[in-house]
């Protein structure tokens, strides 16, 4: 695999990042005891329909007072103000699910991402840009030897395929070549990678995986999914010091307090990952909350030794667990009861996907587990027949154990049925859907995984909302930059990138939209006393945003700025 101590050298650049976002923190402070907002549209997403107030006042890191302004002067005279002039504050954004960690991997490795968040759109330009971040790298590709890319996606491609080794010799024949798809569950290496990492001509399938391989041969072509491609990786990820993961992490932190993120989720942490952030925190180097979720497969001694927490110390806490069920709908690996539309090469035309745990019995185990020990869990199942296996499994559970107040929380639901949202609701299971995938893949979906009628019904939050049951929407960062607005965004329009409306009847409002990421996602954590609305007695946790959500035309969403995050009443980023 690639040499660990390329990581370390090259995300050195991350730690500008973090010095930064101490630095604002520090400066930040230096602030009267008491703190009235003002002059603005005031969001308290408290109730169910909006609700606006005129002042608000911060004291201490928590809300004392939301009402008028008159109130606010005479009970707290001697604070200082902050006059929004005429822009929106709502509460700080709460990670559904996302990967914070890797954000910062993506954000110090070459962009590869497709528009409109990069230039990656065909192979010849992920070759430029990948020689690119080469020469501007010369040093440390010389002293290292590896060059890494992330976030390439075949759907947007202008060939519609994979890159392969062939493809990436042109990068580099002396050093491996590593660049990671967009959804995280695929790469794609050079020759020299390949080899590196012994995958050589006649190497078997790892279970939960598959190398694809040079037409009508066993020679592995270069791209590699799931299993396969997360083996290799999750080897060398082990090998880095805690500074390399120190400042990958803090790159990630940076990324999301842009986006208004006052709470981070680590979706699938490592031991290793959740040390990294103990460490930061016990530092006081974290500007906001990050709630970790062990992977339970691999990091079941860790939870046994750790167990779960409620509380944060210093802004970190492990949260429960998380299990991955199968894998991406777009770089169709995720498990399905009907076949896709058009099969992967090689694959026959009743190709539906693959579990990530084929035995029930495997599965049941994990969550035997989680709920013995009273850990929330989170599954990541795109696919209905993956659904399929976490609803049986947590019904056997449940008969078990008990089921009141688990949260249990179905990651994604990219494709749940119906019948599966009437299952989910009697069982507790809370669905985190991923209503972004209308835009960035839509069409491939329409055309290429699951046709016009199912992918209409991707992330499907109306009929849940017809049930009764609240969820989050989330951007799974990395595989979508972490962006608030584009969730916000995506779920109130659910038009894709050639302008389809993909699915009319699960549009949700803008408030209920912003409900997924405030008030409905701080439920999810257990932290809905705390957080996600901005009432007295809360954490002064906010968001300012240039324009009001709930007033702009909805096709406009999409180009609100966040201005500046609060954590706690401290500014952890400020727009400049």
């Amino acid at each position: 695999m690639i040499k660990p101590n390329l990581l370390l050298f090259i995300l050195s650049a991350a730690f500008l990042f973090s010095c930064n976002s101490k630095q604002s923190q520090e400066e930040s402070t230096d602030q009267s005891n008491e703190t009235i907002y003002h002059g603005g549209d005031i969001i308290t997403m408290a109730g169910e329909a909006p609700n606006y107030v005129e002042a608000l006042v911060e004291k201490d890191g928590k809300i004392v007072f939301t009402g008028p302004m008159s109130e606010a002067i005479n009970d707290y005279p001697n604070s200082a103000e902050i006059n929004l002039e005429g822009k929106t504050l709502v509460p700080g954004f709460i990670d559904g699910h996302g990967h914070v960690w890797n954000a910062g991997f993506q954000a110090v490795s070459a962009n590869l991402l497709p528009a409109p968040d990069g230039t990656g759109n065909s192979i010849d330009e992920l070759i430029a840009l990948l020689k690119d971040w080469e020469a501007e790298n010369q040093e440390t590709v010389a002293k290292y030897h590896a060059i890494i890319g992330f976030g390439y996606d075949d759907s947007q491609l202008k060939e519609r395929r994979h890159p392969t080794a062939d493809d990436l010799d042109k990068v580099s024949e002396e050093f491996p070549v590593l660049i990671i798809h967009q959804s995280g569950h695929l790469a794609s290496m050079n020759h020299k990678a390949l080899e590196v990492i012994n995958y050589s001509q006649g190497v078997k399938d790892p279970p939960g995986g598959h190398i694809r391989r040079e037409e009508g041969t066993d020679i592995p072509n270069g791209v590699l999914e799931e299993m396969a491609f997360f083996i290799p990786l999750f080897k060398f990820m082990g090998t880095l010091d805690p500074k390399a993961n120190e400042s990958i992490a803090l790159a990630g932190l940076e990324a999301y307090t842009k986006f208004g993120y006052t709470t981070a989720q680590e979706g699938r942490a490592t031991s290793d990952n959740c040390e990294t952030w103990k460490q930061l925190a016990e530092r006081n180097e974290l500007p906001i909350d990050v709630a970790a979720y062990p992977d339970i497969q691999s990091q079941m001694d860790y939870m046994r030794a750790n167990g779960d927490s409620p509380e944060y110390k210093n802004h970190f806490r492990i949260a429960g667990v998380k299990l991955s069920l199968d894998g991406s709908p777009q770089g169709k690996t995720a498990w399905l009861t009907k076949p896709y539309i058009v099969p992967p090469p090689g694959q026959s035309k009743d190709y539906r996907g693959y579990p990530a745990i084929r035995d029930d019995k495997d599965v049941m185990a994990l969550i035997d587990s989680a709920f013995s020990n009273n850990w929330q869990i989170l599954a990541h199942c795109n696919g209905d027949a993956a659904g399929d296996q976490y609803i049986r499994t947590v019904r056997k559970a449940a008969d078990k154990y008990g089921n009141d107040d688990r949260r249990t929380i179905m990651i994604h639901a990219q494709t749940v049925r119906e019948d599966q949202l009437d299952s989910m609701k009697v069982l507790g299971i809370f669905p985190s859907f991923f209503g972004m995938h209308t835009f960035y893949w839509g069409d491939w979906h329409r055309d290429e995984t699951l046709g016009k009628e199912r992918a209409y019904r991707i992330s499907p939050a109306q009929s849940a909302l017809e049930r009764g049951m609240r969820f989050t929407e989330h951007h799974d960062a990395p595989v979508a930059l972490p962006s608030s607005i584009m969730i916000l965004h995506t779920a109130v329009n659910r038009t894709s990138r050639s302008g389809e409306v993909m699915g009319a009847d699960q549009r949700i409002s803008p408030y209920l939209a912003l409900k997924s990421i405030t008030e409905w996602a701080a439920y999810q954590y257990f932290e809905e006393d705390s957080k996600g609305t901005l009432e007295p007695g809360k954490l002064a946790d906010l968001v300012i945003l240039d324009k009001n959500p709930l007033k702009v035309n909805p096709e406009e969403i999409m180009n609100i700025q966040v201005l500046e995050t609060i954590k706690e009443g401290n500014s952890v980023y400020k727009m400049q």
